[in-house]
């Protein structure tokens, strides 16, 4: 499977599947702009623009749930001391569900990783994402990686 840019293919999609692309292309700016002075939760807001956030639940990696405010709180602690960057492998969508399919390659301090991943993002009927299921391959992580869910698992 040849791997490709979010960006070479998101104008193939419409519908769910373009606002999950979307999602993952908000969330490399966002990471990628949280080595700036002043980033904070509060700049997750284009990405909180395709939330249900009264009823949204995150199931992450390691069987943590997450509501929004505990999401941002754990990206915002993630992205500044991380690089992240994806490609796309596949995206499939029945009825209110889309599977997005990526690579995912991260770097925080000496460590880095690819892992492939599954997010499975449900909408509600206003058409905003209310709940996301991660699945990731990975090689077992250290422990600094680990250090990110202190508090969290």
């Amino acid at each position: 499977m040849v791997l490709q840019d979010v960006n070479d293919v998101i104008g193939n999609y419409t519908g769910l599947s373009r606002e999950v692309l979307e999602y993952s292309r908000i969330m490399k700016r966002m990471v990628d702009s949280a080595g700036q002075p002043g980033f904070s939760v509060a700049s997750w807001a284009p990405l909180a623009e395709l939330i249900a956030i009264e009823e949204f639940e995150r199931v992450g990696n390691f069987k943590e749930v997450m509501n929004w405010q505990d999401y941002v709180g754990f990206l915002t602690n993630w992205a500044v001391s991380s690089d992240w960057e994806c490609s796309f492998r596949r995206v499939t969508e029945a009825e209110n569900v889309v599977f997005l399919e990526l690579e995912e390659r991260s770097r925080m301090g000496d460590f880095s990783s690819v892992v492939n991943s599954v997010s499975v993002y449900e909408f509600n009927s206003a058409g905003k994402i209310r709940h996301i299921d991660i699945y990731l391959q990975m090689e077992l992580p250290g422990s600094e990686v680990l250090k990110n869910y202190e508090g969290v698992l």
